[in-house]
């Protein structure tokens, strides 16, 4: 069953990330980039976490792209070939901004301690 999952969160990833970028004709949405799909265990929702390529207004971005999860879970149904066709959420991956924000706190830290090092 793990495998099966497995396989079908790839399909699917790379199935949306084509829907995604070809086939949604909202302006607003922008250029998306899909960074991780996950399937709950009986495959019938699919999270995907997406990040856009221009910065700034990402939330909105966000809420423009969730009108269209039904739409790209119609044309995810005509691309896959199983039962029943997972529910699609689009979420903010913000993985990026967090190791950022991790990066930058341990750079002031390892400071502190060169300039305490120095001190002494």
């Amino acid at each position: 069953m793990a495998d099966r999952q497995g396989r079908l969160k790839a399909i699917i990833g790379k199935d949306i990330a084509d829907i995604v970028s070809r086939e949604i004709k909202n302006p607003h949405v922008g250029l998306v980039s899909v960074n991780e799909v996950v399937v709950n265990a009986d495959c019938s929702e699919a999270r995907v976490y997406v990040t856009f390529f221009e910065a700034g207004h990402e939330k909105t971005r966000l809420k423009e792209l969730k009108k269209s999860e039904g739409f790209v879970r119609t044309s995810l149904a005509k691309k896959l070939d199983v039962y029943k066709v997972p529910k699609v959420s689009f979420y903010l991956d913000e993985t990026f901004k967090k190791a950022a924000s991790l990066e930058d706190a341990l750079s002031r830290e390892q400071q502190q301690l060169d300039e305490l090092a120095d001190k002494r």
